[in-house]
């Protein structure tokens, strides 16, 4: 998948959508995504600008964006619709990811059931393990409350 193609199956856009492309898909079980880091990346204006550093926050974001890329095509969906983080689980973050670096993000699929699905994450940069992660998301329709299916917001 392509750029162009990516934003078919993902609501995100500029400067938040962080996957140039998928080169590899497996079904809905598995995928790669490639984020090409540059210096004109804009949080390297306030992430340690004498030092760059990709917020690693960012690289679970782009991890999970690579999954919602394969669970949507999978779907075959016409319009993107709104993926949320439900959790983020067993994270670890190994090392720091700099202006050049080219990042894949390698995800399985754990799971799903109906709109939740639960993924399991590597970065990798060079061959090195940068962070990982297992995550869960909700798929909701556009329009629809921002709530979590079956989520009981009085209830926390």
């Amino acid at each position: 998948m392509e750029t162009t193609d990516i934003l078919k199956v993902l609501p995100h856009r500029y400067p938040f959508l962080l996957v140039d492309r998928i080169i590899d898909m497996d079904g809905d079980s598995s995928a790669t995504g490639i984020k090409n880091v540059t210096m004109n990346e804009p949080y390297f204006q306030g992430s340690f600008p004498s030092n760059p550093v990709m917020p690693t926050t960012l690289l679970l974001e782009g991890l999970a964006q690579t999954a919602g890329a394969l669970c949507m095509h999978h779907l075959k969906v016409n319009e993107p619709p709104l993926i949320y983080f439900m959790s983020i689980d067993k994270a670890r973050l190994r090392r720091s990811v700099r202006p050049g670096d080219t990042v894949h993000y390698l995800v399985e699929k754990i799971r799903s059931r109906g709109w939740v699905w639960r993924y399991r994450g590597r970065a990798v940069v060079d061959g090195t393990l940068v962070a990982r992660a297992e995550f869960s998301a909700a798929i909701v329709e556009a329009g629809s409350p921002p709530e979590m299916p079956g989520h009981n917001p009085g209830a926390c």
